[in-house]
């Protein structure tokens, strides 16, 4: 065994696309962007008693954290009313839920606005190095990603903020983005595997599951006062059968349910991953 295991209960967070497809961003990862015209379910609101059931479904399979995402480059007047509307509506038939917002770049005020909704955290990933996010995005600077999660801390919000492995990106760009997130401080760091979509002018992830499990070993060793290392989009392609090596590595939080785009695998078989692993599901929520 390479990595250390984590001693503590694991944190389960769920996933609810709110507005799906519709970002014209040039993210070459992404399949909401319109660029790319992946094969994907597109829409500009989903209706709030369908969010309100995966809420509840949620909260049901033992999950704490539950992330309203957005696909645009960041957030407007109208995108703002629909998730602080939304946040609202969760919280009166989940109100055990920790509600996070993942709406992309956000001013103070926006970000204001949102925690007045109740909403406790925001996620927003630097995807990768300042050096190499060039190669994956035009559209806009990886500074204003930076910028974006400063905001979060200076409004008192919880941080959540990881990248994407896989890209094409050197071992110096990983250990970069890496720095970058310990100067942020955040609460959370999602780490994600890429999964490649034909639609994507990316490359296919090259990574071997050895090297990613020491991806997430460096993670946790890189951000020590990281109260949770999570790994979420791509654990079952990345990891298959090995899932339960990730716990060994340091990580102490999964994403359970579906993704953005891509179907998760069903939650009661991750709840029983971890029952099999004599692991502890987190029912209490620490920052």
């Amino acid at each position: 065994m390479r990595g250390n295991k984590v001693n503590q209960k694991i944190f389960l967070c769920s996933i609810c696309n709110i507005n799906s497809g519709t970002c014209k961003e040039d993210c070459k990862f992404c399949s909401q962007s319109v660029r790319y015209k992946a094969d994907i379910e597109r829409y500009k609101q989903k209706p709030i008693e369908e969010i309100k059931k995966e809420a509840i479904a949620a909260r049901d399979n033992g999950a704490l954290g539950f992330c309203l995402v957005t696909a645009d480059k960041g957030l407007n007047d109208k995108t703002l009313e629909f998730v602080c509307s939304t946040a609202k509506e969760v919280q009166k038939v989940a109100p055990e839920l920790r509600l996070i917002a993942c709406n992309g770049t956000a001013s103070v005020e926006q970000l204001k606005e949102l925690k007045k909704a109740g909403i406790k955290a925001y996620n927003h990933n630097l995807e990768t190095s300042e050096a190499f996010y060039p190669q994956i995005c035009t559209t806009h600077p990886w500074s204003e990603r930076f910028e974006t999660c400063q905001n979060v801390n200076e409004v008192g919000m919880v941080l959540i903020s990881g990248g994407i492995f896989g890209l094409g990106e050197t071992q110096a760009d990983r250990e970069s983005m890496l720095a970058s997130l310990k100067a942020l401080n955040p609460t959370s760091v999602p780490i994600n595997f890429y999964h490649h979509n034909p639609a994507l002018e990316l490359q296919p992830n090259p990574l071997k599951i050895e090297e990613a499990l020491e991806l997430i070993k460096l993670t946790r060793e890189t951000l020590p006062d990281a109260e949770r290392i999570m790994v979420a989009g791509g654990r079952e392609l990345m990891f298959g059968e090995r899932q339960t090596e990730i716990f060994k590595y340091g990580a102490n939080s999964i994403v359970i349910g579906n993704y953005l785009t891509t179907a998760g695998r069903e939650m009661n078989k991750d709840l029983e991953m971890l029952k099999s692993l004599h692991l502890e599901v987190a029912t209490k929520v620490g920052k």
